[in-house]
């Protein structure tokens, strides 16, 4: 018998995978990433257990990775200031590749023949766990049971699992497809496919309405070191409970949100919306740290190459050749980002009012048209005519 190690979510496409995969003489093996999704949360993690194995499955292994989540995953595209479109912070982006690289092992571990997923086939994610897998171990077979087989809607799902006596939760219906982690939330289907409509305010999880919060603003002040944060106000924290706290305190403020009309990769336009407090809040406080201490050139290249950054991210690139190439030149630019910016945040805003650094290249008595002005403005002329001759004719 052939064993196959299924990436499960606990709700109904993959409990029923699980039995359908069981129904084609597959021996299968559940894995769940705990990637800060809020497991445990009004349905505890035995439960989902007992599902998986109720459903079919051998063995259920539930990691909590959320530290290597914002540790290895997170924090690289923090430092690359990578956001896809404009808008897209890039959180189910980077947790899928995290989640490919557990099934390859644990598919090691348990000799598996194959890893499967619940994706479907107009969505990004297939394309991220399977790139990333192939990447991995190309030998291992790949199967994605929601693009082949014969169910046509959830319904016949709900019967195929009553049939088999597979316990599902069929009594929350859900209006819209959320994908959740400690980086950020995904939402879409539902009214949100009517781009004529505006979100209606039960779609967000983790954000408040902007409009009707505090009349007062909330200040905050986030340091880095050496790229990463590591301190608000004062008090350091690490990586995971610094999200955590900048996503409760940013949400209360309404900041993170975002509406978009994106490019997918399988060649379709698609309407979403986010919610990212805390990336909101670190993005805008990196990239305007990096404004600080980062020399001209370098920084005109960085905003280059962070839009490749966010595409190979956004793509299911993340083990690729380039984006661990570029990973090397970021890292680089980190030296340096070392400082504390001042933030705040009123009505779903979130901007920079105050900015310090050991090595920031801001001189006041150049840039000043005070009397302690200290820059030789005699010098202007002759650099504008050596600027200019190329274009003379």
């Amino acid at each position: 018998m052939k064993k196959v190690v299924l990436a499960y979510s606990g709700g109904l496409d993959t409990s029923c995978i699980v039995r359908w995969l069981k129904d084609k003489g597959y021996e299968v093996i559940c894995f769940m990433a705990d990637l800060g999704q809020g497991l445990g949360q009004g349905e505890d993690l035995e439960a989902i257990e007992a599902r998986a194995l109720a459903a079919g499955a051998t063995k259920v292994y539930i990691k909590d990775l959320q530290d290597e989540f914002v540790e290895d995953f997170v924090t690289p595209a923090l430092q690359a200031n990578a956001i896809y479109e404009g808008k897209y912070l890039l959180a189910t982006a980077l947790g899928r590749p995290l989640i490919a690289k557990y099934l390859v092992e644990i598919a090691h571990k348990e000799k598996a023949d194959a890893v499967a997923h619940g994706c479907t086939g107009k969505g990004n994610d297939q394309v991220r766990i399977e790139v990333a897998a192939g990447i991995l171990d190309p030998k291992l077979d790949i199967l994605a049971p929601v693009r082949t087989w014969e169910f046509k809607s959830r319904e016949e799902e709900i019967e195929y699992a009553k049939a088999r006596n597979i316990p599902i939760d069929v009594t929350k219906k859900k209006p819209y497809s959320i994908d959740r982690n400690i980086w950020g939330i995904s939402i879409e289907a539902g009214v949100l496919e009517d781009l004529s409509q505006e979100p209606p305010e039960d779609a967000y999880m983790i954000t408040k309405n902007p409009i009707t919060q505090a009349s007062y603003p909330k200040y905050i002040e986030v340091y880095f070191e050496k790229g990463v944060p590591k301190k608000i106000d004062g008090k350091s924290y690490k990586l995971k409970k610094l999200i955590t706290y900048l996503n409760e305190v940013g949400g209360c403020y309404g900041v993170g949100r975002s509406d978009m009309v994106e490019n997918r990769l399988v060649g379709i336009k698609s309407r979403e919306i986010y919610e990212a407090p805390a990336a909101t809040i670190l993005y805008t406080a990196h990239k305007e740290l990096e404004a600080l201490v980062l020399d001209r050139e370098s920084s005109h290249f960085k905003d280059i190459i962070s839009l490749k950054y966010a595409e190979l991210v956004y793509n299911g690139l993340w083990f690729s050749p380039l984006k661990q190439a570029i990973d090397g030149f970021v890292k680089s630019t980190q030296k340096h980002v070392t400082g504390s910016i001042r933030l705040k945040l009123f009505k779903g805003s979130c901007v920079a009012v105050g900015r310090k650094s050991p090595h920031s290249l801001y001189k006041k008595e150049l840039s000043t048209y005070g009397k302690e002005d200290k820059f030789d403005q005699s010098l202007a002329e002759g650099f504008i005519k050596i600027w200019g001759m190329p274009y003379k004719r």
